[in-house]
């Protein structure tokens, strides 16, 4: 599973890829984990507000740290 945090360094962005990863352990599941940081990179998937996440290419989520359970229903999916 390819996931890609977007992000220009904020606490929320790293908090966000620490609790992916975390969540990702826990359950067993082998993800690669990627930082975009630079802001073009950032438009082009259209979120406006970080942090965002992305998942095979889809953006699933923007703005704010994302719940625990949410992310497990990704990992999951």
């Amino acid at each position: 599973m390819d996931i890609k945090v977007l992000g220009t360094g904020c606490a929320n962005c790293k908090n966000t890829i620490a609790l992916i990863d975390q969540v990702a352990r826990a359950k067993g599941v082998t993800v690669r984990l990627e930082k975009v940081e630079e802001l073009q990179d950032i438009m082009r998937y259209g979120v406006m507000s970080t942090p965002g996440v992305v998942i095979n290419g889809k953006v699933v989520h923007a703005g704010g740290v994302p719940n625990r359970g949410k992310i497990e229903q990704w990992l999951a999916a």
